[in-house]
């Protein structure tokens, strides 16, 4: 990478506020390491400190940055995350080509539709009877289709990726690897002293623009389908159960499940290990914190924490009284044993002792 801060001011749309258009950056990093010669980006209040020390030679930033160093070239820009993707996109390592063809260990089943110009399926995939491919896709090594599995068009499967039958995928959905779309939702009735297996004969269905993290699994439904709505970024690690739906763009961080027959709204967002019990609704652009647990429905627009989950203002209000009671137990230990002095004194005069 050979950029001067001029060019980069041009690539990324930006302003320059101080320094040197000249300078050439040949890297970038993170704030805390970058060098002289290298390009960051401030985005976060989090880190001020490390933004104010940097020996960064560019730094992007958004309107209203303080305390900018004087060592650096600042540029204004309205997203430095977004600005520095640009930059990282342009001269980063480079992605996976896509390379077009079947790979000759594959095995494809009747009926299978592709045009093995248009799409790239890896070693040992296994495309069963009626998969459908749509143009631009691309499936890694030992992806598996289930039967009549469609796949629409421009998605990205990575390595091990399981997608049973029946279930549907929309445009530009990436799979991280080893995802497993489809798999038996978690149903069973306790019948004659054993739990006995329902069957789970509904499928899975994400719609455009939906990524799903390393190793996370999303059930199909009982019945009908557990949808995941469009754009919806789902992390790592992560547990759906079947009959979920989930509203258009929401954001599932890594360590989340949602029990079966769970709604979220539109908008939603769910930090780690954060879970919502069965047949709960959560509305529109609801946030979750990290490890709430939800076992009622919950209005939109609202932040929760907590287990149950409560408002912010409320569980905020309640982790003060909590810190309180270390003294409050001190206190009534206090006052129960002055009770029990004047009643003792009080028992003696009864008595005629004083």
């Amino acid at each position: 990478m050979e950029l001067t801060v001029a060019d980069l001011v041009s690539l990324v749309h930006g302003r320059l506020l101080q320094g040197d258009p000249s300078l050439v950056l040949r890297g970038f990093d993170a704030l805390r390491e970058c060098g002289p010669d290298g390009l960051s980006f401030f985005g976060n209040e989090l880190y001020q400190k490390d933004f104010e020390s940097t020996r960064a030679g560019a730094v992007l930033v958004k309107a209203g940055a303080r305390n900018c160093p004087q060592t650096a070239a600042i540029v204004e820009v309205d997203d430095p995350v977004l600005a520095f993707d640009v930059v990282v996109r342009r001269f980063g390592a480079p992605e996976v080509v896509f390379q077009p063809g079947v790979h000759p260990t594959a095995v494809i089943g009747h009926g299978v539709q592709f045009n093995p110009e248009k799409v790239c399926i890896g070693p040992y995939a296994h495309l069963a009877d009626g998969v459908v491919l749509g143009d631009g896709s691309w499936l890694g090594a030992y992806v598996s289709l289930g039967q009549d599995v469609r796949i629409g068009g421009n998605c990205r499967l990575y390595d091990h990726v399981s997608v049973r039958e029946g279930c549907r995928l929309g445009e530009r959905v990436v799979l991280q690897g080893g995802v497993v779309i489809g798999a038996d939702g978690y149903g069973y009735q306790f019948k004659d002293g054993r739990h006995q297996p329902i069957r789970q004969a509904g499928i899975v269905v994400l719609e455009d623009d939906v990524e799903v993290g390393a190793n996370s699994t999303i059930d199909r439904a009982r019945f009908g389908a557990t949808v995941i709505g469009e754009g919806t970024k789902i992390d790592n690690l992560v547990q759906v159960g079947h009959n979920v739906v989930t509203g258009k763009h929401c954001l599932i961080v890594a360590l989340c499940g949602l029990s079966g027959s769970s709604r979220l709204g539109n908008f939603v967002t769910m930090a780690a290990q954060s879970g919502v019990a069965g047949h709960v609704a959560i509305g529109d652009g609801a946030i979750l914190g990290g490890r709430s647990g939800v076992i009622s429905n919950l209005p939109g627009g609202e932040t929760y924490f907590g287990y149950p989950a409560k408002t912010m203002k409320e569980w905020g209000r309640q982790q003060v009284y909590a810190k309180k009671v270390p003294k409050l137990v001190e206190r009534v230990a206090e006052l129960e044993a002055k009770i029990a002095s004047l009643e003792a004194r009080l028992a003696a005069l009864g008595r005629g002792d004083a």
